[in-house]
């Protein structure tokens, strides 16, 4: 399903909670994200920050749980330690992440064997498959050649860019 504001209120009205507007500005920005961005929490207070948005970090992180387990936004588990979260797609967009655990670069990729076994483990054991993700985690090849993990100054960043795919 894709949200609108009308959406999501006539959704959490049917669960008992309203829609604030700090919960609609939240659903805006993830609407507005280009494809395959992810954000974490406080990445996303950040830019509420920027937009002059008076939202807390504790809101940021309720509204975006919620928003998680209601199927609006999907919830990832990156290298970085935290959750990050994107907007669920309408139709099934499953994907998954090769992240390097030093740097952080995260690429996504499709992978329709992944899918099919999920599905077929779901049914042999008659689960409903909601939601299918792989992380692989990974050691990127900059860091390999600076010598990860032994030879690796502490203070090294690498010099692609950061990337939340």
């Amino acid at each position: 399903m894709s949200y609108t504001a009308d959406s999501l209120k006539a959704e959490l009205n049917a669960r008992g909670w309203r829609l604030t507007p700090q919960r609609e500005k939240i659903l805006n920005i993830f609407q507005n994200l280009p494809e395959g961005e992810h954000l974490s929490a406080e990445e996303l207070h950040h830019r509420l920050e920027e937009e002059k948005e008076k939202i807390s970090l504790s809101t940021v992180y309720r509204s975006v749980k919620l928003m998680s387990r209601m199927g609006i936004l999907r919830e990832l588990e990156l290298a970085e330690g935290h959750k990050h979260y994107e907007l669920q797609q309408a139709s099934p967009h499953h994907h998954h992440h090769v992240v390097c655990v030093q740097c952080n670069r995260t690429i996504e990729f499709k992978n329709d064997s992944i899918l099919k076994q999920s599905l077929k483990q779901c049914e042999k054991e008659g689960f409903q498959l909601i939601d299918c993700q792989l992380t692989v985690t990974t050691i990127c090849p900059e860091a390999i050649r600076m010598g990860w993990p032994s030879t690796l100054p502490s203070n090294w960043a690498c010099t692609r860019s950061i990337s939340l795919a």
